[in-house]
């Protein structure tokens, strides 16, 4: 992989795994509730007000449902009551309890990481998770599902920070599966952070499946991603004559944003085509053949 797409995929992966909050089990972190403004969701934001520069908030929206034990009502009617509720997942819960009415609430909450869940993470060898790991696996709403399916697919034992990072992304047990059953189980859990996180999935390479483009490897996958090359933009290469060109001849024509209207637009009727290379230059330097 080049360097520019190995730093995005390193900086999505930093990102993700350090945008959850991060808290000690049993420590106290606040919380407030809004409504959400495109549904009918619960928008819910929770902070570690002991750490700067909102490093330690996580905000999201929930069903009420959700929410286990919040009456709605209260939280939505006129005036100030008791608000109390818990967000129960597999790595752990928070408890939480304040006060809210007119679609607001504020208060703090107290988390508990699932020992059973802690110990089916060392069983399988990642590793028995920390106190902040244990908040962060929460967070993401890590399930039990994702670590069967990777290894199903016989992916190498993950890290705790990999079970977070897919867990954000939302990779579960159907796109692992969907993805091996078309040929393609990327070399690494970080092959398959990156899959998902630029959106490769089975109907995208089918797409290219239907252009003459079957089996190519997952870094082609990702460069082709990360550009937007999309299999119109390969058949609009084929209709003026260009037939299988390479991936990585597709990568520098679409880089220079040479498309095939351009090649139309420097190539006169009736002349043979010109090869990827001069097309580059009639690109850089604004000429006709």
């Amino acid at each position: 992989m080049n360097r520019p797409l190995a730093l995005l995929s390193s900086i999505a992966f930093v990102s993700l795994a350090s945008a959850c909050l991060a808290a000690v089990s049993g420590k106290e972190v606040g919380f407030t509730l809004t409504p959400d403004r495109n549904s009918a969701k619960v928008h819910a934001t929770f902070r570690d007000d002991t750490r700067g520069d909102n490093e330690g908030n996580w905000s999201t929206g929930f069903k009420p449902s959700e929410l286990i034990g919040l009456e709605v009502s209260s939280f939505r009617g006129a005036g100030s009551r008791p608000i109390r509720f818990a967000l129960v997942r597999e790595a752990g819960r928070l408890d939480c309890a304040g006060t809210g009415g007119g679609g607001n609430a504020r208060g703090t909450c107290r988390f508990t990481a699932d020992e059973n869940f802690a110990r089916l993470l060392a069983s399988r060898g990642i590793g028995r998770p920390d106190s902040d790991e244990a908040f962060s696996l929460m967070a993401v709403n890590a399930h039990r599902e994702l670590i069967d399916a990777a290894a199903a697919a016989q992916y190498p034992t993950p890290s705790i920070h990999d079970v977070i990072a897919m867990s954000a992304l939302n990779v579960d047990g159907r796109y692992i599966a969907s993805m091996v059953r078309i040929g393609y189980r990327p070399e690494s859990i970080h092959s398959l952070i990156e899959f998902k996180a630029l959106g490769i999935t089975p109907e995208w390479i089918g797409g290219f499946a239907r252009v003459g483009y079957e089996g190519l490897r997952g870094d082609g996958l990702v460069q082709m991603r990360a550009l937007d090359i999309t299999p119109e933009f390969i058949s609009g290469y084929q209709r003026i004559g260009y037939r299988n060109l390479p991936v990585n001849r597709l990568v520098e024509l679409k880089a220079l944003n040479i498309t095939p209207e351009f090649v139309r637009s420097v190539v006169r009727t009736g002349e043979p085509l010109p090869e990827v290379k001069e097309l580059v230059q009639m690109k850089i330097f604004g000429r006709r053949r």
